[in-house]
């Protein structure tokens, strides 16, 4: 059984001018990117290896999130995973050796369809319509390599937002 750890960037903001490569995050994302990081500490959920977009938001999220860990990985910073669809994160996902958990730190709307692609039909409504910004999907799966890693054969474990946490909206 491997796991996967499939992180979506917190909240980033819209600066005017800005590249969408180049946003940061909202201050609402920090606070989002720290609490989730907190959870995974005090939970456990930390990975063997993360595979981190290259954008702004993603690196940021990834910095924040493990603040709060006890020991942090280097991250490998995946171009292919910014504004990759779900098929491309498969492709990704099945070329990485057995590390567990792995985790993926990136983008909708890839990150939400590649879970639900993942997990077993009854659970997709879990991930879907929604997969708001910071959530941590946890999703098991029956494989003991990457390379087997199929559609619809994953468990949900549990799928965490930041406002579960406490993170409330910023008042406009």
């Amino acid at each position: 059984m491997l796991r996967l750890l499939l992180l979506r960037h917190a909240k980033s903001a819209w600066p005017d001018g800005v590249p969408d490569i180049e946003r940061p995050l909202a201050p609402r994302g920090i606070r989002g990117a720290k609490a989730i990081g907190a959870y995974m500490a005090e939970q456990g959920l930390l990975p063997a290896r993360a595979l981190v977009s290259p954008a702004r938001r993603t690196i940021e999220t990834w910095e924040i999130a493990t603040g709060a860990w006890p020991v942090t990985i280097p991250p490998v910073y995946e171009h292919g995973i910014y504004e990759a669809p779900a098929e491309r994160l498969m492709q990704i996902v099945r070329a990485e050796e057995n590390a567990s958990p792995l985790m993926l730190v990136g983008h909708n709307p890839g990150m939400e369809e590649f879970a639900a692609q993942l997990l077993k039909r009854d659970q997709r409504a879990k991930v879907l319509p929604k997969y708001p910004t910071g959530t941590l999907a946890v999703i098991d799966v029956p494989v003991e390599r990457w390379a087997d890693l199929r559609a619809g054969k994953g468990t949900l474990e549990r799928f965490v937002t930041p406002r579960a946490l406490g993170v409330e909206k910023d008042k406009e």
